[in-house]
C-alpha cells in the first residue's frame, strides 16, 4: 500500500512509497503532453513535483545561458527540456527542469522515441533547488550515467561531474559540456538575469562569450598577438 509523505514546501511536491513501475509508466503516459506536474521515480519511491514560479525561472534562464553560449561558440545542441528519461531495468525514471545533447547530439538528432538502454543519456541536465526533497536524485542521475549535472541552489550554481568509476558526482569549477563557462561565471550571469531585461541580459551573455574567448587566446599566444 502506497504511503503519502507532503514535502515541508506547501503544495509544490508530494513524495510517495510503494508505487510499481506499471503505474510510474501509465501516470508518464498520461502526462507525456504536460510539462507538470513532472515526476521523479526511484525503486519504487515516486516524487511529484509542481515548480513554481521562481523554480521556473531560475530553470528558464539557464537553459537560455546554455542555448546562447552554444550559439556564440558554433555548438551545435538539441534542448529536450523535461523530457522523461526512464530504465526499467534500473527501476528508475526522472524529468529534469532542462537537458541537453551535446557531444551526442548528432546520435540522438531525429529520433522520435529513446531508450537509454542503448541511446546515450543526456549530456547536461539542470536541477533546480527550490523544493526539499528526501530523494536521492544524484543516485538517479549517476545510475543512468548522466555525466554532467548544474545543481542550482539559492541562486547560485553548482557543476557536477560524474565519475564513472565510483558511480558519484563531484564539484567542478568548469563544465565539461561547455567548457568556457565556469561555476562562478554561471552564477554571475544567473544572478544579472534577475534585475536585467531579457534583451539586455542575452546581450550581456554574448558579450561575455566574446571576451571569455579573448582572453583564452591571451593566455595561450600573449596578449595582443592576434
Amino acid at each position: 500500500m502506497a504511503t503519502v509523505v507532503s514535502s515541508a514546501q506547501p503544495a509544490t511536491a508530494v513524495e510517495m512509497h510503494g508505487i510499481s513501475w506499471n503505474t510510474y509508466e501509465n501516470l508518464t503516459r498520461d502526462l507525456e503532453d504536460s510539462s507538470v506536474p513532472r515526476l521523479f521515480y526511484d525503486r519504487g519511491v515516486l516524487e511529484i513535483m509542481s515548480p513554481s514560479r521562481e523554480h521556473e525561472q531560475y530553470n528558464r534562464n539557464l537553459a537560455f545561458l546554455v542555448a546562447i553560449v552554444a550559439d556564440e561558440l558554433g555548438i551545435e545542441l538539441l534542448d529536450l527540456g523535461s523530457t522523461t528519461y526512464s530504465r526499467q531495468d534500473l527501476l528508475r525514471g526522472f524529468e529534469p527542469d532542462s537537458s541537453f545533447y551535446i557531444r551526442n547530439a548528432d546520435q540522438i538528432d531525429g529520433k522520435r522515441t529513446l531508450d537509454l538502454a542503448i541511446d546515450p543519456p543526456p549530456d547536461l541536465i539542470i536541477e533546480v533547488d527550490i523544493t526539499s526533497s528526501s530523494v536521492d536524485k544524484e543516485s538517479v542521475y549517476a545510475a543512468i550515467g548522466i555525466p554532467e549535472v548544474w545543481r542550482c541552489s539559492n541562486g547560485k550554481v553548482a557543476i557536477l561531474i560524474l565519475d564513472p568509476l565510483i558511480g558519484t558526482y563531484r564539484r567542478a569549477d568548469s563544465s565539461r559540456a561547455l567548457p568556457i563557462l565556469s561555476d562562478v561565471a554561471i552564477s554571475d550571469l544567473l544572478e544579472q538575469s534577475m534585475s536585467l531585461k531579457r534583451t539586455a541580459w542575452l546581450k550581456k551573455i554574448r558579450d561575455w562569450v566574446g571576451n571569455a574567448g579573448l582572453a583564452a587566446c591571451d593566455r595561450l599566444v600573449g596578449p595582443g598577438v592576434r
